[in-house]
């Protein structure tokens, strides 16, 4: 089962927006690689994404991805003026527009 699968059945029985905003849930590191977002939630869960989800960062340069603010909810990159909610990522929502990219054959 996705986490998909479960966010959706999880706000089908009655979980709201509000139970995806605790402490344990909070961000508590962040760090990016050129494939991967990887966030460590203050429960000692850790969640990743493919970067590719989030095409600003993505195109952005590890420096500006290395700049990360962290919030109750998410993280924010002030040198891209942009962020991710953690719910978002536990959701597997990816920005509007966001492709994979071609692999190399």
């Amino acid at each position: 089962m996705s986490w998909q699968s479960i966010a959706k059945d999880g706000l089908e029985h009655g979980m709201t927006s509000s139970d995806f905003e605790t402490e344990a849930m909070r961000p508590v590191s962040v760090q990016c690689d050129d494939t991967f977002l990887y966030i460590t939630l203050a429960d000692s869960r850790q969640i990743r994404a493919p970067l590719w989800w989030y095409p600003f960062l993505y195109k952005a340069k590890p420096s500006q991805r290395a700049k990360a603010e962290l919030e109750f909810a998410g993280i924010w990159w002030p040198d891209l003026d942009d962020g991710i909610s953690v719910k978002a990522v536990l959701l597997g929502w990816k920005a509007p527009g966001a492709t994979e990219p071609q692999r190399a054959a």
